[in-house]
């Protein structure tokens, strides 16, 4: 945002005036006045003369880019403006030698698109953390109401044991009456219990949540960074760029984020990284970070995969419901139409450096609205896109070469084996050879581990989730909930 408002700070009405007063712009100058017209919400008139009339009044003009809401640019226009964006002319280093208002209007139509682009990413994460802490916190109040209730009952039941050795007349009435509260407290001994141990992680929680809502802009930024341009890259060089480079440009520009944060593991719980331990993804480093990256990435993922490790994830995440296709099948278009119109999971192997043309409105996500539903153009055929459509692409060369234009429509992941995940692979060949009951052994101890860890976060969020569904006021007539509660406890501490 303020690489924008540099950009606009440094216009002038005599550089208005005079791109303004230009009879026959060149072509790059036509592309940043549609920007313009684009972003003021002009759908069908780019002609020069209207980005004239746009500019009549120089000193309006720039008012009117200073004042300009970034955050709320509807999608359409950002659709609109991803073909200009995509032009290698349309910079502040080309645009300068054709105009310098061109250059700087140029220059912030680029960066108030990038600061919508992570606006949008951040807000709602900003608005997840503001409700967990909110729930938090109205457990921590029931919690409350619990205990005093408890102390409530315990004067309660002192009072009539007392009552019942001065009036002995009201025995069976105090005895049975004294029967049902000591139920009641047994039952509420057994919430307090149950509770106690997730009071003091539920209070850490709260200090947690209040933190991140300082530190969680550089955390989204880093992370969303590390999904956009770290995929293809090797383990060492992915760690020297986000640890020595980005962090220290945020560190510069004194971005909060929290200390020691690691991109994976805001982008994947352990429970996460569990799943995709027992849908086959080797538990390296670089391909856990890799599998964060295709889950998170809004581009389709492109999968370096000679080694076909990412395939056999896809295949095991996916199940059933993938399909996979070669471009050199026949009748292959025929199928990619039918898995977008049904909502098919497409796996596209084998590619080549080139892919073919006919793709690029998919990849590029050139999706059309007609009505309430998104189209996109395979072909001569407008396909009606279902939401649950899914597209991966893969390919085994070691070391491809694509376009640009390739890496701008796919999020490019190397999935090539790395030394280390090659040593564990090998060890355990040797290891399943040699003394294939302790390879057993430990595959089974891995996977006992991975369903422990899926089954905790299981756990916990059913508790969560039982608890606010109870109402206060019942809490301790509830013999479902607080028998749920022990079994969750009995569990966790079994595992």
């Amino acid at each position: 945002m303020k690489a924008a408002e540099a950009a606009v700070a440094c216009l002038d009405k005599k550089s208005i005036q005079e791109l303004k007063s230009l009879a026959s712009p060149p072509p790059a100058c036509l592309d940043v006045a549609k920007g313009c017209l684009l972003l003021r919400g002009e759908k069908k008139n780019f002609a020069w003369g209207n980005a004239q009339k746009m500019m009549n009044n120089p000193a309006k003009f720039i008012e009117e880019v200073q004042a300009f809401d970034g955050s709320s640019i509807e999608q359409s226009i950002l659709d609109n403006l991803a073909p200009l964006l995509a032009l290698e002319h349309f910079n502040f280093e080309v645009m300068k030698g054709k105009s310098t208002a061109a250059a700087y209007l140029c220059s912030w139509i680029v960066n108030i698109v990038k600061f919508n682009s992570i606006y949008k990413k951040v807000k709602p994460l900003k608005d997840s953390a503001d409700a967990a802490e909110a729930l938090a916190n109205e457990k921590l109040a029931e919690l409350a109401i619990v205990l005093e209730k408890v102390r409530l009952i315990n004067e309660k039941v002192d009072g009539l044991k007392q009552k019942l050795y001065e009036a002995e007349e009201q025995k069976r009435r105090v005895e049975a009456e004294a029967q049902a509260l000591m139920d009641q407290l047994d039952l509420a001994n057994r919430l307090v219990g149950g509770l106690a141990d997730e009071n003091k992680r539920w209070s850490e929680n709260v200090q947690t949540f209040k933190h991140e809502r300082v530190t969680m802009i550089g955390n989204a930024l880093i992370s969303a960074a590390f999904v956009s341009y770290i995929g293809p890259f090797s383990f060492t060089f992915r760690s020297r760029l986000w640890k020595e480079t980005w962090l220290l440009d945020i560190i510069q520009k004194k971005i909060p984020f929290t200390e020691g944060v690691d991109p994976l593991k805001v982008l994947a719980t352990d429970a996460d990284q569990a799943v995709w331990n027992t849908q086959g993804l080797p538990a390296d480093r670089v391909s856990l970070e890799n599998a964060a990256v295709v889950v998170s990435c809004k581009r389709y993922p492109l999968l370096i995969d000679p080694q076909l490790q990412g395939q056999k994830w896809i295949r095991g995440k996916e199940g059933n419901e993938l399909q996979v296709i070669q471009l050199s099948q026949k009748g292959w278009l025929k199928k990619i139409e039918l898995a977008v119109s049904n909502g098919n999971v497409l796996m596209i192997e084998n590619l080549g450096q080139d892919i073919d043309a006919v793709l690029d409105p998919l990849l590029s996500r050139q999706f059309v609205k007609k009505g309430r539903a998104l189209t996109v153009k395979l072909g001569s055929e407008d396909v009606e896109i279902h939401p649950n459509f899914k597209l991966y692409l893969q390919t085994k060369l070691f070391n491809p070469h694509y376009k640009p234009e390739t890496a701008a429509q796919c999020t490019i992941i190397n999935f090539i084996v790395t030394e280390n995940g090659l040593e564990d692979q090998l060890l355990a060949m040797v290891v399943r050879v040699e003394n294939p009951d302790l390879e057993a052994s430990k595959e089974e101890l891995v996977n006992k581990q991975n369903e422990y860890m899926i089954e905790l976060a299981k756990l916990e969020t059913d508790l969560l989730k039982n608890l606010s569904d109870a109402d206060p006021a019942t809490i301790l007539q509830n013999k479902e909930l607080i028998e749920s509660l022990e079994i969750t406890k009995k569990t966790s501490t079994e595992i």
